[in-house]
């Protein structure tokens, strides 16, 4: 063996050893990324399913000049006994109907009035609307921390399987280009195996995006990239996202423009002194024209300044205000270009990940990208049902003298610290093999993990 050849073992172990890493990652992934794809593609068309779902009450016609703004909401609070504001939203149009937020029982509630009449059109739990039972789908798996656990380790795991296909997928003796940028057709193990590595390929990069965009909403990456943020910081970090996989919201973060997600639950807010205020909060704002949804916020205590900020998904295009509710002058105003570098990079990257940064050419490219990940998964499954063995799993064979290289033991390690869950689980996986499987052989030859006998 040549001295560049032994170099090259010391760095990088060999290909069937790369194929075992890829294999049981796929194993574990495969479930979740066709459930988050799925999940994922349909939440890209957020704005429009919201928008046909309320197209009832974004038609309504009458006569006149509707009540004020003080009214709608009275309406709205009186509505569900005990309940409390916390938020206004700015009607779209002239023909819309008020969307009053307001929380009763612990639960934010979205209360659809009629702007003239004042009459109740619809009352609906916020948490219970299509779209919001999407996100925990997708997020949460609709079962709370441990969902959001498990999908931060299953995204883990989906950016080990995506760069170790990478690695397998490299050209090292291809002549041309089919097969590696485009699949050879006639069927069989072949075309099967070059749909997947291209398909892999060309998806790759849109992929591991999603996958590094989600993560700060994760419970465990989350919540730590936030504490890191807070040790170089002598106040408070507020996000404009929900981290930690957590659904509550801190009343004074969303009346200081921070960590704020309407759709979450709300703190009672006291009844104000000046039932005016409100309507000159919203006549400033709405002069302002910002991008919908556009919500009014009302102080925690009596005299303090009312917030507004618009809620858009294409985040670069927030904004957060505070308003003086005896005059209705902005007092304070925020832009997207004024938040923390940090917080924009992670808002632009959430904005692409939700489809809406740059029109319908990203909700396309969410979803081919979604098709993508769905057809690796299909064709993985479709190779692997060809090539099964009878009686074990099917796992590529160990190699009888395994290669230890460092540079691919620095790579884990780097990966490990960097996706924290990851490095756990690959931790607990080395334990169980070590202390478990190792006193049970035919669990070992039924999951590969040794020659057969």
């Amino acid at each position: 063996m040549s001295e560049v050849a032994v170099e090259a073992a010391r760095r990088w172990p060999a290909y069937r050893a790369i194929w075992r890493w890829h294999f049981y990652a796929g194993l574990f992934c495969i479930p979740f990324v066709l459930w988050l794809a799925t999940t994922g593609a349909i939440y890209l068309f957020k704005p429009q399913i919201d928008a046909f779902i309320d197209r009832p009450y974004d038609s309504l016609s009458y006569n006149g000049a509707p009540a004020s703004v003080q009214a709608q909401v009275a309406a709205a609070v009186a509505a569900l006994p005990s309940s409390s504001l916390v938020a206004y939203e700015l009607p779209t149009s002239s023909h819309s109907a008020a969307r009053v937020l307001v929380n009763h029982g612990g639960d934010n509630y979205r209360v659809y009035v009629h702007p003239q009449s004042l009459q109740i059109l619809k009352t609906i739990r916020d948490e219970d609307r299509l779209m919001r039972v999407i996100f925990h789908l997708h997020g949460d798996l609709l079962i709370g921390d441990r969902g959001s656990l498990l999908v931060e380790l299953a995204a883990s795991w989906a950016i080990v399987m995506i760069l170790s296909g990478l690695y397998l997928w490299w050209p090292r003796n291809a002549v041309g280009v089919a097969g590696v940028l485009y699949p050879r057709l006639g069927g069989g193990r072949r075309f099967w195996r070059d749909l997947h590595g291209v398909v892999g390929f060309w998806v790759s990069a849109f992929a591991l995006f999603l996958l590094v965009s989600g993560l700060p909403w994760t419970q465990f990456w989350g919540a730590n990239f936030k504490a890191v943020r807070q040790l170089g910081s002598a106040v408070e970090v507020r996000q404009d996202w929900s981290g930690g996989g957590k659904a509550k919201i801190d009343r004074a973060a969303m009346s200081a423009g921070g960590e704020h997600d309407h759709h979450q639950h709300g703190a009672g807010i006291p009844h104000q002194a000046d039932p005016g205020a409100i309507d000159r909060v919203v006549a400033s704002v709405a002069a302002l024209q910002l991008a919908p949804p556009v919500l009014v916020v009302p102080p925690r205590n009596v005299g303090a300044n009312w917030s507004a900020r618009s809620d858009a998904q294409n985040r670069p295009l927030r904004v957060s205000l505070q308003v003086d509710g005896a005059s209705g002058a902005i007092v304070q105003r925020q832009d997207f270009a004024q938040r923390p570098l940090l917080d924009r990079i992670v808002g632009t990257g959430v904005a692409a990940h939700e489809g809406q940064l740059f029109g319908w050419f990203n909700q396309v490219l969410g979803v081919l990208t979604a098709l993508g990940l769905i057809l690796l998964c299909v064709s993985a499954l479709i190779m692997w049902w060809m090539r099964r063995p009878s009686s074990v799993l099917g796992a590529p064979l160990p190699l009888s003298q395994p290669r230890f290289a460092h540079g691919f033991i620095a790579l884990l390690v780097g990966l490990g610290v960097f996706l924290p869950m990851l490095g756990v689980s690959m931790i607990a996986v080395l334990l169980v093999e070590r202390l478990l499987l190792r006193r049970l052989p035919r669990a070992q030859t039924f999951l590969g993990l040794r020659q057969p006998a």
